[in-house]
């Protein structure tokens, strides 16, 4: 049943053989395979237009109700990366030396990580992605959105792998608690900070942990016939 909001259109859909989709799909699995965290970010500069077509196609991710409750921030000023840097390495030295339980730090502590950020000074892009509890009508009235962090939860994962297809790294920082990051770029405080991607080239030689992923069998379950 059609509503006065949604109008239906043809569907958009390329029909392919069967061995070619298999073909994709292995290229793709492939291509994301290399994907890799990174924390030794070259300061080489990015052309804005790169960053604004991935972030296009995260934008075409699902979204409860087709609200897409996200707002990513894009940032390449070196003075507001600096009061990002500052605020997160402020909330990461109380998580290392008081709110983070043991257990917690030794699982961290194979990767290296510490309260240090430098990264989010280096790196030519931080985009801080924030999720939308509420969106405002074209009455102006309040309306409630749905299914927020599952939704934006998509578009990043979509938006990393745009970012990694287009050919950069990234690295997902998630200092805690993250309010901070709405006072730096004047979001209001209906919007939740989930994260900072930071994004740029690696730098030369970057060293990345020795890690290994599940098995398929270990993280999949197939119900057949």
């Amino acid at each position: 049943m059609e509503s006065d909001s949604f109008k239906s259109i043809p569907l958009e859909f390329e029909l392919l053989e069967e061995a070619e989709m298999v073909e994709r799909a292995k290229a793709f699995n492939e291509r994301l395979q290399k994907r890799r965290t990174v924390r030794d970010f070259s300061d080489k500069q990015i052309p804005r237009e790169l960053i604004e077509q991935c972030l296009l196609t995260a934008n075409s991710a699902p979204s409860g109700a087709n609200r897409q409750p996200w707002h990513f921030a894009a940032v390449s000023d070196p003075g507001k990366k600096k009061e990002i840097r500052e605020g997160a390495e402020e909330e990461e030295r109380e998580f290392y030396t008081s709110r983070a339980p043991q257990d917690w730090l030794d699982a961290l502590a194979p990767l290296g990580t510490d309260q240090n950020k430098p990264f989010l000074e280096r790196a030519p892009y931080l985009i801080v992605i924030f999720g939308q509890k509420f969106e405002i009508d074209k009455k102006g009235s309040k309306q409630k959105n749905y299914y927020v962090t599952e939704s934006v939860g998509i578009a990043t994962g979509l938006l990393i792998a745009a970012l990694h297809n287009a050919g950069l790294a990234t690295l997902t920082h998630t200092p805690s608690p993250m309010k901070f990051l709405n006072k730096i770029l004047d979001r209001p405080d209906t919007e939740r900070p989930l994260m900072v991607l930071v994004v740029g080239y690696p730098e030369e030689n970057a060293q990345v942990p020795a890690i290994s992923r599940k098995t398929l069998d270990q993280f999949t379950s197939f119900h057949d016939d």
